[in-house]
């Protein structure tokens, strides 16, 4: 039980972040926005308790989404919450440090298509709009995310 667990807080993880890559968020990014400096990002998405907030009403529309409910429902939603939060906390510049398993190594084996990395940016991005987090943070967030898609997606 516990590995299932941790493989699928892992997905989450990696699905968050590797998903962000094709979507038209990224081709939206204004070249005149600044990039947020250090820590601005980490509170312009409301710190530590803004991340918990965003990632309790993520994983609700992640099991409600029937793409993504099936990666997520068998799993232990608290760890994933928790592992997803140190993650964008750390990403945003945040004082946290994610300690798990590389990507890679944790999505070896899971046929993660792009379908399914999309789907789950797709409900990241309607979860970051209902907590009205800022359009450009929400971009700039997604880009620094972007680039684990490649450890991420395992079908061509």
């Amino acid at each position: 039980m516990k590995k299932a667990n941790l493989t699928s807080s892992l997905l989450a993880i990696a699905l968050v972040s590797s998903m962000l890559t094709a979507l038209p968020v990224q081709a939206q990014t204004s070249s005149t926005a600044p990039a947020m400096q250090s820590d601005q990002l980490y509170k312009a998405f409301g710190e530590k308790a803004g991340l918990t907030a965003l990632m309790d009403d993520f994983m609700v529309r992640l099991l409600a989404d029937p793409r993504t409910g099936p990666f997520f429902k068998p799993s232990n939603q608290q760890h994933v919450k928790e592992m997803l939060v140190v993650q964008f906390c750390m990403v945003s510049g945040g004082p946290c440090t994610y300690k798990g398993v590389d990507m890679k190594t944790a999505h070896a084996n899971m046929d993660i298509t792009k379908g399914d990395f999309h789907a789950l940016v797709e409900v990241l991005q309607v979860s970051m709009d209902a907590r009205r987090i800022p359009f450009s943070a929400q971009n700039e967030l997604l880009a620094k995310l972007a680039p684990m898609h490649r450890d991420v997606i395992t079908v061509k």
